[in-house]
């Protein structure tokens, strides 16, 4: 059955947005739709987005805009910076296009922009959410050298459907990218993800999830994929409260140190409690 998603409006939604208009940024909550805006900008925590809202890459499943994207804003660190002292956040997550345009892929920008947010709010935990930079190793260690508190990439579905869903995506180059995490610096989290509902069975997505354990992901989250648009991947199966819990059980069993699996989780839900338990 599909799931029925309740719209959250406030006075702090409202204020939210304010602030991130005022200071010209972009959240993942907003642009890809997320089911949870109301109850993440209710509890004063967002996902930033950065680098722009195109992507240059054109996944199925996904409602962020692809297009020719714009060249990055020096400015941006500093506003992100100044948008989680504005809002008071403890826990900033840090997200982007991915923008396989820039010789980097953006790393670069995510580390000013990690810098920045520890610069102006020094007790703020911090979480990167970032692309595969198309196998670079070196990208990942230059996010890295920020001190992230996580650093997550979604590996998002099962091996036999990335070439459906995962447009320029390899599940091998996203597997070694959450690897390179814990030999780059054994202090940052690792973290990852998957949506389910595409049309996978269950073993395929236990595989994954051994996949990950076996490359020392710590922290895995399990969301039932909702579709955008009828332009956009259609929803093979949704998922019950049953599965999603035989999902979690597994993976504790697995191995991972914290599991959050439900039919509206995504990575950056309820992420700073997901650490908190943690760490």
């Amino acid at each position: 059955m599909k799931p029925k998603v309740k719209s959250v409006l406030s006075e702090e939604v409202g204020r939210i947005k304010g602030v991130l208009r005022k200071l010209k940024l972009h959240t993942v909550c907003e642009e890809a739709s997320c089911p949870n805006i109301g109850d993440c900008f209710g509890r004063k925590t967002a996902t930033f987005m950065i680098l722009g809202d195109r992507c240059t890459r054109n996944c199925s499943y996904c409602n962020v805009s692809h297009d020719r994207p714009l060249p990055p804003d020096p400015e941006e660190p500093y506003r992100i910076g100044q948008a989680v002292k504005l809002l008071g956040l403890e826990y900033a997550v840090i997200t982007s296009v991915n923008r396989d345009d820039l010789p980097d892929g953006g790393a670069s920008h995510f580390k000013a922009v990690v810098e920045a947010v520890k610069r102006e709010n020094p007790s703020c935990k911090v979480e990167v959410l970032i692309p595969d930079f198309l196998g670079d190793r070196k990208a990942v260690e230059t996010v890295a050298e920020a001190r992230p508190d996580v650093i997550n990439h979604n590996i998002e579905t099962v091996p036999s459907l990335f070439p459906v869903v995962r447009h320029r995506g390899d599940y091998n180059r996203s597997l070694q990218v959450i690897k390179w995490i814990k030999e780059i610096d054994r202090e940052i989290t690792s973290k990852s993800g998957i949506m389910v509902g595409m049309g996978e069975s269950m073993e395929e997505v236990v595989g994954v999830m051994e996949d990950l354990v076996s490359v020392g992901c710590e922290i895995f989250t399990a969301g039932q994929y909702l579709q955008p648009s009828k332009n956009h991947y259609p929803v093979k199966k949704y998922y019950t409260l049953e599965e999603f819990k035989e999902i979690e059980r597994t993976g504790y069993s697995l191995g991972f140190k914290k599991v959050f699996s439900g039919t509206l989780v995504r990575s950056s839900f309820h992420a700073e409690d997901l650490f908190k338990g943690f760490s």
